[in-house]
């Protein structure tokens, strides 16, 4: 089959589960990736390593497209607002889950690198799971407010504890001499370089939408901006979902024609946001499941609890509201995409080894139970606070 047909195929099967799903009251995303199932090395295999290789363009893409979502969600009254919040349950909320994945991860295995590693990687979230389900929901209010802020800052502290993880593993594994240059300052960089490119980018989407005439001008500026940031992130080694979030942010506070932008994106986005989760979806092999043993196990409880006591702990320490500390950690519990990357990162880093076959099978097979957990328990969480508006 040639790819226009794959990728026919692939968005019928997508929109079809996702309707099936819808009629039983569950997210379309979990259709998705059910689609992806049945398509992929769980399924028919119809799409294979190969046709997932010559479509991860699509991936790149459709998350920079979430990350400027994200981003453009952040505007400084809403920060002045609910900053205090955001901060405390992002960082509680990674520490304590990097914390406990970590410690339960050594005691299962006594291999430091191995916990070092993994916890860094449970802290990961997966924005394009629970911004798919808040506008599905068309979700407005505080929780959905604090839930899409922390989903942006806490990326960005997994990326810091992935590359002081990396740092580690490597003097463990390989004996590399620790330093303070590659444990912080590295990390740090990447992170600074990264929200540095994308206010650069930023800043020229809101001269060119300044300068369009018509809205057609400004829909070919957008997608070109966005296609400079996945290509430019891998030429600089930064983080494409950090500049298209500091692009998204820059546009929502400095743009008189925002609202063109943002129209433009609801208006393709969604066929790319679905081609996104089937083909993670076709990726996982559910095979994998029996393989995960209690490493496994224990690393998805533990992730969970993580996250779950650490939103709360945040929440709680920064006075946010009831409704935030019950249910904002529920919209955090689904892990693909970013989480997936780093895996292969790991695998990249450390080839041949156990622990990169360890952490590539734990995140891929665990990954099939949080993408069907994670986006009923941001459903839930929608609609135990009443920000929904279907």
């Amino acid at each position: 089959m040639n790819a226009f047909v794959i990728i026919g195929l692939v968005l019928l099967a997508g929109a079809l589960c996702g309707k099936l799903m819808n009629r039983i009251n569950m997210p379309a995303v979990t259709g998705y990736i059910l689609a992806g199932l049945l398509l992929g090395a769980s399924g028919f295999q119809l799409v294979d390593g190969q046709a997932l290789n010559q479509f991860s363009f699509i991936s790149d893409f459709a998350l920079c497209v979430i990350a400027f979502t994200i981003g453009s969600e952040l505007e400084l009254r809403l920060i002045r607002k609910l900053g205090r919040s955001i901060f405390y349950i992002s960082l509680l909320e990674a520490t304590v889950t990097f914390t406990l994945v970590g410690l339960l991860t050594w005691l299962v295995t006594r291999d430091t690198a191995l916990a070092v590693v993994l916890g860094a990687v449970s802290t990961a979230a997966a924005p394009a799971a629970t911004i798919m389900v808040l506008r599905e929901l068309g979700a407005r209010g505080e929780v959905t407010s604090t839930l899409v802020g922390v989903i942006a800052v806490v990326d960005a502290i997994a990326l810091m504890f992935f590359s002081v993880a990396i740092a580690v593993a490597r003097v463990l594994l390989v004996r590399e001499t620790m330093s303070f240059h590659t444990i912080l300052v590295l990390p740090f960089q990447e992170i600074i370089l990264s929200v540095a490119l994308g206010a650069l980018y930023g800043v020229a989407l809101v001269f060119l939408l300044h300068i369009a005439k018509r809205d057609s001008e400004s829909f070919i500026y957008l997608v070109a901006l966005l296609l400079l940031v996945v290509g430019s992130a891998q030429v600089f080694a930064v983080s494409k979902l950090l500049k298209a979030m500091a692009m998204g942010f820059v546009v929502v506070n400095m743009s008189r024609k925002k609202q063109i932008a943002f129209h433009d994106i609801e208006g393709f986005s969604p066929p790319l946001i679905a081609a996104f989760f089937i083909l993670a979806g076709a990726r996982l092999d559910i095979s994998m499941l029996p393989q995960i043993g209690l490493l496994g196990v224990v690393y998805l409880l533990a992730r969970f609890t993580g996250i779950l006591a650490g939103t709360r702990l945040g929440a709680t320490i920064a006075g946010a509201s009831e409704p935030v500390r019950h249910y904002v950690g529920f919209g955090l519990l689904s892990q693909v995409g970013v989480a997936v990357g780093l895996a292969i990162t790991v695998g990249q880093q450390f080839p041949g080894t156990e622990l990169a076959s360890l952490v590539i099978a734990i995140l891929l097979s665990t990954t099939i139970i949080t993408e069907i957990v994670g986006p009923n328990a941001t459903r839930y969480a929608m609609n135990k606070v009443g920000e929904t508006n279907p």
